[in-house]
């Protein structure tokens, strides 16, 4: 009798069930390192490039290998703590190669959620191919944050957005053929799509259609952790919903009268009554009023902190930027906050303020903010903007800007966008080149001409840090109000107090009768010494 590749089916011994265990975990562990060595692509993609057409070029220059804001290697540095937080969230996710598909139903306690295979399409209408493509880059990225595995992307020339399908019909064709053709289950379009133009797109390539606002949203979903982190995402995603809700025809309706009879139920009970979608729609619009109830009623916690702040004069900045240009790197790196540190987009949502001190003692506080990206919802700026309003309140901004990025200076425009629809472009601002050890010369030179106040730091090495420390200090309100103070020796404790952080001693003598001080002050402290100044 010839021997079968298939397993009999007779009773096995305990120890050929552990071996026939072994053999399977050994086959999927296998088929797992064999994905992940092709990066989770498809052939399409590693093939040699004199069989592509000059379109498959083109989407393969755009989106080889991992999107380039998430290809750089993360490291972290001892200022950035033990990262609790990063391990939590990395807990949860899912494995990429592992799908729920199963050779063997023995194997079920082995399989893993396959993440969602998405095919990217953007329009080129204004502007180079070079910005269209870092436009579909970026997608790429922020894709592969919410839990993606990206298989393709497109782009088309064209003046403007087609009113029904958004793209020609020849190219969502095309993208409806690439979607069956890669197995793909989603379709992300780099722009914000009217319901309609959702609606008939998704009749063509037959899949799950979202846009470039929906998806920021559920990246905001998956890593808002604070109350009101959670609340402000929810509001802005109920907002974004609200118009795009569906119908399902009149089977859904509910009778409008509580008479039933052969006469029908009367007057008002006639026609097909309140339909669900119109139930659905009163529902979002009385959760959004609760959760505009709820995040101004959190907004009085935040004011008594500030104003506790503003009462002690002490100065605050603001961390800014675009999103992962390295801001709680920077955050970490100034204060050894060890706040969450991760290379993806939007890792961190909930402000985080510290303390911080100068070179020469002047201490003020640093809030770590939101990043913001091209295209920001409108619908997340609301929402977001009573934690904004750290930035407009703010003495100083930190604009930190990705040095090594292709397109530093689009960056730096649409952050300066954002801050002023929360009217903080009026505050004072020095442009923080980040990662200098990996950004071309040129490109920093370039920067340094057309902007007032820059520093070129790198947060992972430490370059530039203490020169950053000195243009801080500098930048920030100081101490103002001079005063010549003899302070006796039992009042030891107004010494103390001046050597604090909101004042700065200039000189100090020892006399007989205490100690002679030379300081500037903040006006608030100012009249508390008025009883120990003296003449110079």
């Amino acid at each position: 009798m010839t021997e079968q590749n298939n397993t009999p089916h007779t009773e096995n011994t305990p120890e050929q069930g552990t071996s026939s265990i072994d053999a399977t975990i050994q086959r999927i562990l296998a088929a797992d390192k064999a994905n992940k060595s092709s990066n989770g692509r498809t052939t399409r993609f590693v093939a040699d490039d004199a069989h592509l057409t000059s379109t498959e070029q083109r989407r393969r220059s755009v989106l080889d290998d991992r999107a380039r804001e998430l290809a750089e290697t993360e490291e972290h540095t001892e200022h950035d703590g033990e990262q609790y937080d990063l391990f939590e969230r990395r807990s949860l996710r899912r494995v990429e190669g592992l799908s729920t598909e199963l050779e063997d139903v023995t194997e079920v306690e082995y399989r893993q959620l396959r993440l969602e295979r998405v095919v990217l399409a953007g329009l080129w209408t204004e502007g180079t191919i070079a910005e269209a493509e870092y436009s579909l880059r970026e997608l790429a990225a922020l894709a592969e944050t919410a839990g993606s595995t990206v298989l393709d992307g497109f782009i088309q020339r064209r003046s403007k957005p087609d009113p029904g399908t958004f793209f020609g019909s020849g190219k969502a064709v095309e993208i409806k053929e690439a979607v069956a053709e890669l197995g793909a289950d989603t379709v992300v379009v780099d722009s914000e799509l009217a319901p309609s133009q959702r609606r008939g797109l998704e009749d063509i390539v037959k899949v799950k259609v979202i846009d470039r606002t929906g998806l920021i949203l559920d990246i905001f979903a998956q890593h808002a952790k604070s109350r009101e982190g959670k609340a402000q995402v929810e509001l802005a995603q109920m907002e974004y919903m609200l118009p795009r809700l569906r119908g399902w025809g009149e089977s859904l309706s509910r009778q409008a009268g509580g008479r039933v009879g052969a006469a029908g139920g009367g007057i008002g009970s006639r026609g097909p009554g309140e339909t669900k979608i119109e139930l659905d729609r009163r529902r979002i619009n009385q959760r959004m009023a609760k959760l505009r109830r709820d995040i101004a009623n959190m907004k009085p916690a935040r004011e008594a902190k500030r104003a506790n702040r503003k009462r002690n004069a002490v100065p605050s900045v603001a961390i800014g930027g675009y999103t992962n240009a390295g801001k709680s790197s920077l955050l970490n790196r100034l204060t050894d906050a060890g706040v969450l540190v991760e290379n993806a987009l939007f890792a961190t949502l909930d402000p985080t303020t510290r303390k911080a001190v100068t070179p020469d003692g002047i201490g003020y506080t640093l809030s770590d903010t939101v990043g913001f990206v091209r295209q920001l919802p409108t619908q997340l700026v609301e929402a977001f903007r009573s934690t904004l309003e750290e930035v407009a309140e703010a003495d100083l901004i930190l604009h930190v800007v990705d040095a090594s990025h292709p397109e530093p200076e689009g960056q730096i425009a649409a952050v300066r966008q954002v801050l002023t629809e929360v009217d903080a472009h009026q505050v004072d601002e020095i442009i923080v080149l980040n990662k200098a050890d990996a950004a071309e010369s040129h490109v920093i030179e370039r920067i340094r001409r057309r902007e007032p106040h820059v520093a070129v730091v790198s947060a992972r090495t430490g370059e530039g840090i203490e020169e950053l420390k000195e243009l801080i200090s500098s930048s920030i309100p100081r101490p103002s109000v001079p005063l010549e103070l003899m302070v006796p020796y039992a009042d030891g404790e107004v010494v103390s107090r001046l050597h604090a952080a909101d004042a700065e001693i200039l000189s100090t003598t020892y006399e007989e009768e205490g100690t002679r001080l030379s300081v500037k002050v903040r006006p608030s402290l100012a009249a508390e010494l008025a009883q120990y100044q003296v003449e110079s």
